[in-house]
């Protein structure tokens, strides 16, 4: 299905039926990074929405702005679109701070928030000449290339099976015009607004995180920090990496599915 934004329109793949649970992926990746969790979601009595974000896949790139906070608006419109929350959020990476945001924003549309090695605010080994750097880097013809290899070095406890067609639809993806640069101005963009409605959200969130995360300096530490400002259970993958629910799916399905099973909402 398609959702109208202004700007642009969204692709939203659904399945299943029941309690909404609409999944955001990170930086410059695919809806198809669900593939694993989403259908554990459904076969377990869930309604999943899977987007392409703004500018990635096959949503429109034909938006001003694809940053987090803007992702966030677009994940209360993905839940307006199927008929309205409460909603579960899951984001991995940098659409963790995105869900943040929209949990701050409508917290009576945002039931729960499952986070994914999320980025949810700046790190301090990511400085502005890093972030200058990267975008020289992956500017030119090999950028989609490139990235499939970043990508892949994301990965610390082992990519799945399938790994290889990700990387071939990603490099593709990010292979047609402007589609790369969308990607790396998502995952780039300052996260300050993002964390700055840390304090705002009242759900009942899980933060799932690898122990080897290179996204961040100390990613057991960053997951105590999310645990302390969200008030969230933490659950934290010994040697994996940024894509816990592909290096650890089916323990990552079964922690979401235990988590929002306990909650009230659940069995309204």
């Amino acid at each position: 299905m398609r959702v109208e934004r202004p700007g642009g329109s969204l692709s939203v793949q659904v399945q299943g039926e029941g309690p909404l649970v609409v999944c955001a992926p990170g930086m410059a990746d695919l809806a198809m990074s669900y593939r694993k969790l989403a259908p554990a979601l459904g076969s377990a009595g869930y309604r999943v929405a899977v987007m392409d974000l703004r500018g990635h896949g096959d949503s429109d790139n034909s938006f001003d702005t694809v940053g987090p906070a803007a992702v966030g608006a677009d994940l209360l419109a993905v839940i307006e679109a199927l008929g309205g929350g409460p909603a579960v959020l899951v984001g991995n990476s940098a659409a963790g701070a995105s869900a943040v945001w929209a949990a701050a924003e409508a917290p009576d549309q945002v039931a729960d928030l499952v986070l994914l090695g999320p980025v949810v605010r700046e790190q301090p080994g990511f400085p502005g000449w890093a972030k200058t750097l990267t975008r020289w880097l992956f500017a030119g013809p090999w950028g989609a290339w490139l990235w499939t290899v970043a990508h892949r070095s994301l990965f610390k406890g082992g990519v799945p099976d399938d790994h290889a067609a990700h990387a071939a639809a990603l490099k593709a993806s990010l292979g047609r015009p402007g589609r790369m640069r969308s990607g790396l101005e998502n995952g780039m963009e300052s996260k300050d607004a993002c964390a700055a409605r840390v304090a705002e959200v009242r759900a009942p969130t899980l933060v799932i995180m690898g122990s080897a995360d290179p996204d961040f300096p100390d990613a057991r530490a960053e997951a105590a920090w999310l645990g302390e400002a969200l008030r969230a259970e933490t659950l934290v993958f010994e040697g994996v990496g940024h894509y816990p629910h592909l290096e650890r799916a089916q323990p990552t399905a079964d922690a979401a599915l235990s988590f929002l099973g306990r909650l009230s909402w659940r069995a309204a």
